[in-house]
């Protein structure tokens, strides 16, 4: 017998958003508004209840409290089917404004360089953004909390240090001819860890120089340039370099290490405009080893080239492709190296005046080449995969239905190049699908009926999936307060001379807002499942599952201070 523990997950969350302080006095001084409600789900299934709890119920509570236009949502949850312990949670994030400054108190986020930093901080912050030209900007915070969990639990998650960081960027400029200057300074701290681990996790610290800009010399011609430099430590805990002239420059912010490197990361781009045809051109390098704290990761080691182009026939034609490609190891160190080129080419046109059609290729190559050790040609990897697909479709609106339908086809190929491959690893897939929609106004009813079919080609063996679908929906009284909805769904899969299975489902759904602010919804569905292969013992849909949910949500005006309205003359 299985035993299961209620417990309470209580989420506190205050949020005050941006708010214009020059705009206080034209706000109304308390609002409080929320909602409370409840969601309870029944799960049955014939084969047991290990993917679900039974029975699972869930209250909550939202309030929100607006006090002269700041925001402030508290939260409280109250579940049966949480099986762990969660600790309250308390955010605050603060964000007023005044004319063109704003600032920032607790959670917030700036736009950075994605070289520098893509990471929310809890701190201090301030922006300036005059709207026309000039912008500048400031942080100190919180980049992520430590993970100290007991060495002892088997459970225990990847220890890591408290992280903090303080960041600057200005910029000059408008839309099309800009430069903007960032700057990032990020470090762990060694005692936020406990002692035991580490011994397996390295503190490390890091300094981010970024620069990016767009200037536009020509009406037709833009140029983009993003890069960063970064100065990081593996380990803070090694020693210091001294007398050095490089290492003594940057002492003021950062402390050169024999654990410290510097690695370069950007990119670069072209677009140009004319007659029509849009082209771009880019490229892309970051160096080994590349390492921002700012960012939750960044892939390395590689560099990419690629171009872009758009056009129109006849303004009725459109047209794009593009082609990249990229290869790893710059600094031949690595055993192999990696190349792979991307590559797409779409067409989509409108046939008269309710027909659409959409042509699509595309395809990806990998291949491996020598670096410090030579390719085994048994092993080396050179693949191949290639996708076309074609979509025409089509809509009527006539005084009684709008009809819409659309058919897929697509053909879909990955292959082992490698001339010793046994094509274990090769997979070939056709896949056909049919959608029809129908609006029946009379009735204010929606119609759907969806199929596909699948085959996919693999060593020695070939797998079949058909599925089909049929659904209607309506609503109902003067405005719209009682919705209907029903499903009915048939999936058929088949390996070759290995197993055939089927399932058949149904749904329903039924919604009724009461008043604007009381909501129910009652969802129940039924599915059948089985082994339908005549070759074994049991061949019928002998497994059930049944799933059914009422939930209940009424939202509230609590207690409203309007401002009073001013006199007129």
């Amino acid at each position: 017998m299985r035993y299961k523990t209620l417990s309470l997950l209580f989420a506190v969350a205050l949020t005050a958003q941006a708010q214009d302080i020059s705009q206080i006095a034209k706000s109304d001084p308390l609002i409080i508004t929320g909602a409370v409600g409840t969601q309870n789900t029944y799960y049955h299934s014939s084969v047991g209840d290990g993917y679900a709890s039974p029975l699972s119920n869930m209250v909550f509570l939202n309030l929100n409290i607006s006090v002269y236009g700041f925001s402030m949502p508290f939260s409280l949850y109250y579940t049966n089917d949480n099986l762990d312990f969660n600790y309250p949670h308390l955010s605050f994030n603060l964000n007023p404004r005044y004319k063109n400054w704003t600032g920032y108190l607790g959670r917030g986020s700036m736009e950075y360089s994605s070289y520098v930093m893509d990471m929310s901080f809890n701190g201090i912050g301030v922006e300036y953004n005059d709207g026309k030209r000039l912008r500048f900007g400031a942080f100190y915070g919180q980049l992520r909390n430590a993970i100290n969990d007991d060495p002892t639990d088997p459970a225990a998650r990847n220890p890591q240090y408290k992280r903090l960081g303080w960041g600057f960027k200005a910029g000059y400029g408008n839309s099309t001819n800009y430069v903007d200057l960032y700057l990032l300074r990020a470090y762990d701290r060694l005692s936020s860890l406990d002692e035991h681990w580490q011994r397996y996790v390295s503190p490390q610290e890091n300094v981010v120089i970024g620069i990016k800009g767009n200037v536009q010399p020509l009406r037709y011609l833009s140029l983009t340039a993003n890069a960063a430099t970064s100065l990081f430590s593996t380990d803070t805990r090694a020693d210091l370099v001294e007398n050095i002239e490089t290492a003594d420059r940057w002492s003021t912010v950062f402390d050169t290490r024999y654990s410290s490197l510097a690695r370069f990361a950007g990119d670069v781009s072209a677009t140009l405009s004319l007659s029509g045809i849009s082209a771009s051109v880019f490229y892309r390098m970051i160096q080994p080893d590349y390492l921002s704290l700012g960012t939750y990761y960044m892939s390395n080691n590689y560099q990419a080239l690629g171009l872009n182009l758009s056009t129109m026939l006849l303004n009725k034609v459109s047209l794009a492709a593009t082609f990249s490609g990229q290869s790893d190891n710059l600094t031949d160190r690595q055993l192999y190296t990696t190349k792979g080129y991307v590559y797409s080419a779409m067409a989509s046109t409108r046939i008269a005046q309710n027909y659409n059609l959409t042509a699509s290729y595309s395809g990806y190559t990998q291949s491996q080449s020598d670096g410090t050790a030579k390719v085994n040609d048994t092993t080396k990897v050179d693949r191949i995969m290639q996708n076309f697909s074609l979509t025409p479709s089509a809509s009527f609106d006539t005084e009684d239905f709008i009809h819409s339908v659309s058919l897929t086809g697509s053909i879909t190929d990955n292959k082992d190049r490698n001339k010793f491959a046994t094509g274990e690893s090769d997979v070939t897939s056709w896949a056909l699908g049919l959608g029809y929609g129908l609006n029946v106004k009379s009735w204010e009813t929606d119609l759907s009926l969806n199929l596909s079919h699948q085959v996919s080609d693999g060593y020695r063996t070939t797998y079949t999936s058909d599925i089909a679908s049929l659904g209607a929906s309506r609503s109902f009284l003067k405005e719209k307060e009682l919705s209907l909805g029903a499903t009915l769904s048939l999936c058929y899969n088949e390996v070759k001379d290995q197993s055939k299975s089927m399932s058949i489902g149904g749904d329903v759904s039924v919604g009724y807002t009461l008043n604007k602010v009381h909501v129910f919804s009652l969802m129940a569905g039924v599915n059948k499942y089985g082994d339908v292969n005549v070759v074994k013992r049991r061949s019928s849909l002998d497994q059930t599952d049944v799933n059914i949910s009422l939930n209940y949500t009424y939202t509230f005006s609590l207690y409203e201070m309007k401002r009073k309205a001013e006199k007129k003359d």
